[in-house]
């Protein structure tokens, strides 16, 4: 589609819609001369060129990736009426668009009657997740796996329960005998199970962590914050289809949180969380005596902790989706290609004497590290940082990140490698764009030329 022609539509469409109020004068405190605007922009432009180009399959570092085109269109028609979702009175229009983007979201993770919201971030979903955990268990803890996201600990901090962190398998995995030693001791309300960890992209096992909650009483929320969309590859076929079980399993479970504004191509920032008992919306009671006055419906503000939202956010979820629905054949295939890159690599890898796997991709996160001799934990975390900064600052730049691995995990996973450290950084590529797909081959190439330099 031709960006360029459809962001000139946005502002037609715009003008159009706003002419229908009648003309009026805009106020001399907000006039700005053109000269004078293009040069504050000029400088503006320049120093946005101070960013790395998470555009280009060349990145891949972290979990960074432009919108899709669609989404920029739909996020800047709607900004330039500014709506505020948190109530109807503030944006009619794209409250029902969120609410429609919820369903689907619903849909997509197998739950029937529900609750739920877009928020501005993952972590403000987990918060409000969690906070429906306090109220719900307030003399208990939360529990989550030890390769969780911090957010997890952070946000147990801020509702003052106790946190703790279970230890987690060879594949960075909850290990669930673990946690159900934890249980034993009645101190944990909520366990969260991640679906795609930050780091490594695990996958915890949902479908056999349910029977701890029928035996122990304790309420299941799913961070798929990351991992979410790839629920749409569930058994499918093909390299890219997942195994079925944990993901079919979060539809019985209580809370699911998953971030558009990652593998929804949405623009930042853009999160949901989502519960399956809409009764736990009596937690967000509140009362505002001047916001909620045009409409008996319920507002998304009374089943939220944020207040002021973008409708922006819904409306570019809302346009994305009628194109690119969350459908196995719709987001399906763009997920489907950097699946198929992550395994493509790790092949690649597998078959290098220059680098290493350090485990199997289960998303579309690989992981690996460069062949050393001595083969020993100081080696890799020095050759890791000495590529991670070669390849960013020499030609043919290549951009990577680094992920810290202690010495227990490592070896777990590489028996042989000498633990003469407490741990090491390893390096770590997130295949998120679909075109990585076309660019792996360049990408190993780069990463063997620049592992083999002394």
């Amino acid at each position: 589609m031709d960006l360029q022609h459809w962001l000139r539509e946005a502002a037609r469409a715009n003008q159009e819609w706003s002419a229908g109020f009648g003309s009026y004068t805009t106020h001399p405190s907000l006039a700005v001369e053109d000269g004078r605007f293009a040069e504050v922009f000029g400088e503006f432009t320049e120093r946005l060129k101070d960013n790395y180009p998470f555009f280009h399959p060349r990145y891949a570092g972290q979990m960074l990736k432009p919108p899709h085109p669609a989404a920029v269109v739909g996020y800047v028609t709607a900004m330039l009426i500014n709506p505020n979702n948190h109530a109807l009175d503030g944006g009619p229009a794209t409250a029902k668009m969120e609410r429609e983007v919820v369903q689907q979201l619903a849909t997509m993770f197998g739950f029937g009657t529900h609750l739920g919201h877009l928020t501005t971030s993952g972590t403000v979903a987990n918060l409000e997740a969690l906070f429906v955990a306090r109220e719900l268990h307030p003399d208990r803890g939360v529990a989550y796996s030890a390769e969780a996201h911090y957010t997890h600990g952070r946000m147990c901090g801020v509702l003052g329960v106790e946190g703790y962190a279970v230890p987690t398998d060879d594949r960075g995995r909850m290990d669930l005998d673990a946690l159900e030693e934890l249980l034993r001791t009645g101190r944990v309300g909520t366990v969260v199970l991640t679906t795609g960890t930050t780091g490594l992209g695990a996958i915890d096992p949902v479908h056999q962590a349910l029977a701890l909650r029928e035996k122990y009483g304790v309420r299941i929320h799913v961070d798929a914050a990351y991992g979410g969309f790839f629920t749409l590859l569930a058994g499918a076929e093909g390299a890219a289809g997942l195994p079925d079980a944990p993901w079919r399993a979060i539809a019985r479970c209580d809370s699911v949180v998953v971030d558009p504004h990652k593998h929804g191509l949405q623009p930042y920032g853009c999160g949901a969380v989502i519960f399956a008992d809409p009764d736990v919306g009596r937690f967000y009671l509140h009362d505002s005596p001047y916001t909620y006055f045009t409409s008996t419906e319920l507002h998304l503000g009374e089943i939220s902790l944020e207040c002021s939202r973008a409708g922006a956010s819904a409306a570019a979820l809302w346009l994305t989706f009628q194109l690119l629905p969350p459908t196995t054949e719709g987001l399906g295939n763009v997920l489907a290609a950097g699946r198929r890159a992550a395994l493509r690599w790790s092949e690649l890898i597998e078959a290098s004497d220059a680098l290493e796997l350090y485990q199997s991709p289960e998303l579309d996160i690989v992981s690996y590290f460069p062949a050393t001799d001595p083969s020993a934990l100081s080696a890799i975390d020095t050759a890791s940082e000495r590529v991670l900064q070669q390849g960013m600052t020499e030609q043919d730049p290549v951009f990577l990140s680094t992920l810290r691995a202690d010495a227990h995990a490592f070896a777990a996973r590489h028996p042989k490698v000498t633990t003469d450290a407490d741990g090491a950084r390893i390096l770590r590529s997130v295949l998120m764009k679909p075109e990585s797909e076309d660019h792996v081959q360049q990408l190993h190439a780069r990463l063997e030329q620049l592992a083999r330099q002394s």
